[in-house]
Formats: structure tokens, sequence, C-alpha cells
């Protein structure tokens, strides 16, 4: 698709968009809509669920504490010094703050570092979708010379098959396997404990008919989301992470020097188009944009109003948003994340 026609599509969405929210905002004022669940474009971003589940994805007990403990073990890393919550850490929100996150010896990646919270339930992984979901995703960064440095899956194997306590853990996970102990094994395991990365909010509650969970200010803030048509790329349970857009869309991007999915796609027309972000957590997951760039989230919005709706917001709007954004920050599931005892390496 032609970037052009995109952008032809993304108007029109908006306009839709923009006149359902004034309906909605009409419904407001005269007292419909009140408890239950909500109606309109409300209704269209959608509760998080639970767990994102996948046809064929074992989510069994075994196979989420062994992807924990994954998640957690330097080990899986060259220098034995870099795990997964090095960069995405889950008592913060899964991100490490920096725009860009060090890895192997102190090497900086080429992109800022998303955050794995409600990741599985996105479209793909990755700003430039080149893997199809959070198991692929795994892979990635382990083999990346940049990050984890490992040298080849075998050598992955190798490191966990040395250590009595995982090949315990990898055969109770994958039970009726002869060698359970493997690169993809290893995936699908961080892949079922990520899958329950699920931070519900206010907003959720909202939705489900607690009126009281959202203020004035944050509900003002969800009408000028809609009125400036943010939710025709930032919508869906995850308010955000379902399609690609340009970077720059309406007014073009100044200094954008990444090619985006271009890398993996090869096509002219998606140079400099990104995976949309998810908007769940936002106000805790700065700093901004696929270079880390931008360090006040309402520097942001004000970007992305004008670059990708060609509008220019008030202050009093960028306030209105910045408080409904803050709707959607969850909370984290303490227990879920806690650290776990990782298995001793072999004598």
């Amino acid at each position: 698709m032609k970037i052009a026609t995109m952008i032809g599509i993304g108007a029109a969405a908006g306009l839709v968009w923009i006149a359902a929210a004034q309906q909605e905002h009409h419904s407001m004022e005269h007292g419909h809509g009140k408890g239950g669940m909500r109606h309109g474009p409300m209704s269209m971003m959608g509760t998080l669920p639970e767990e994102v589940g996948a046809a064929g994805r074992d989510l069994s007990s075994a196979r989420i504490d062994l992807g924990r403990m994954l998640y957690y073990d330097p080990r899986l890393s060259s220098g034995r010094d870099v795990s997964c919550n090095s960069c995405h850490p889950l008592d913060k929100y899964g991100v490490d703050g920096k725009a860009r996150s060090s890895g192997h010896k102190g090497q900086l990646g080429g992109r800022n570092a998303p955050t794995v919270y409600n990741a599985a339930g996105h479209v793909a992984q990755f700003w430039d979708g080149r893997a199809a979901d959070v198991e692929e995703q795994a892979k990635g960064p382990v083999m990346n010379p940049v990050e984890m440095a490992m040298s080849s899956p075998a050598d992955v194997e190798k490191t966990l098959q040395s250590i009595p306590g995982y090949v315990k853990a990898f055969r109770k996970a994958f039970p009726g396997e002869k060698d359970p102990v493997t690169f993809d094994n290893m995936a699908i395991a961080i892949g079922a404990f990520e899958r329950k990365l699920v931070t519900p909010s206010r907003w959720d509650r909202w939705l489900k008919g607690d009126s009281g969970a959202l203020s004035a200010e944050e509900m003002d803030g969800w009408h000028v989301f809609h009125m400036a048509g943010c939710q025709t790329c930032h919508s869906g349970p995850f308010a955000g992470g379902q399609v690609y857009r340009k970077l720059g869309q309406v007014h073009g991007y100044p200094d954008l020097n990444d090619a985006g999915r271009f890398d993996v796609t090869k096509k002219e027309e998606d140079r400099g188009v990104f995976k949309v972000p998810s908007l769940r957590n936002v106000a805790k997951t700065g700093p901004w944009f696929h270079d880390g760039s931008i360090t006040s989230l309402e520097d942001a919005i004000r970007l992305m109003a004008h670059h990708q709706l060609g509008r220019e917001l008030t202050s009093a709007e960028v306030r209105s948003l910045v408080a409904f954004l803050n709707s959607l920050t969850g909370d984290l599931p303490r227990g879920y994340i806690r650290p776990p005892k990782l298995p001793a390496d072999g004598m």
C-alpha cells in the first residue's frame, strides 16, 4: 500500500472516529451510557485479557516457571551479565529508562527497548515487526552480537544442558520430548511467561462499569483523544500495537535516518514505517519513540498530533491527554514477576 493511500485511509478513519466521539460526548452529557459495559468508541478500545493465549501455546505452570527463570538469567548471555530483565526490568514497567539499552561489553542497541508488558497482544514484535510473536522475539536478543551475544543456538543449549536444574525444569515443562533442552523450547518458555505480563488499569475498570474509576479530567482527556483522531492508530484493548504507520504521516518527521520496516520488507513504501506502540503504561515507559529521543510525554503528544494527525494541540488539550494516558497505567503483577531462585551451575 502506498504511503499516500495510507494517509488518505487514516484521514477518513479519523473523521469517522471524530463523528463517533462527538455522538458519545453528547450521550455522556445527557446521562446515557452510564454503568455496565461502555458502548461506541469507548468499547472499541476493549479491556485487557488476563493472558494473551495463542493456538498451540501451552501456558502450563511448569512452562511459565521455566520461562520466568530464563527471563531473569544472565547466563543466557555471552558475558553472563545480561538478561532479558536487564533491558526490560519488570519492576519498572518493562523498560530501563534509557534512550538505547546497553548490552554485551556495553554496546548500545540501535533502537529504544520497548516494554514487554502487554506485548504478546501486538500484531508483531520489535519496532519493525520482524518477529511474529513473543516466542520468536525471545530468540533475537540472545543471538544479537550487540545485546546478549551468544555465538549460536547450540551454544545456548550447551549452557542450559550444563545446569542440572534447567535440565529438570525443561523435562517438566516439555514432557514426552526426548531432548527437551533446545533453543526453540527456551524461547517457547520465555514466551509463555510473557503472555501473562498483562497490566489492567483503571481504564479497564471504567469500561467494565465502575463509573468512579476515572476523574473528570481523565474523561475530558478521553474525548480529546477521540476528537483529535488518536484512535485511528491507538485502538483495541492494547491501545495500539496492531498496525504500522509512517513516522511523519502528515508532516514529515525531521532527521529520520532509521529506515524502519523497510529493513524487513525491502519495500520502498515501508521506509520510515514503524509498528504503532501501545499506550498501555505509556506514562511509565519513557523516553519515547523508536530512538528514545523524546523525554517529555507532553512533547511526545504534541509531536504525534503534528506529524501524524496534522493538528496543533492547545496546552489544555495536552494536559487532558496526559491525564487520560495516566489512566492507562496498570498495576504491576508483583507476585508473578518476583525474581525466582535460579538453578545452580553444574559441578
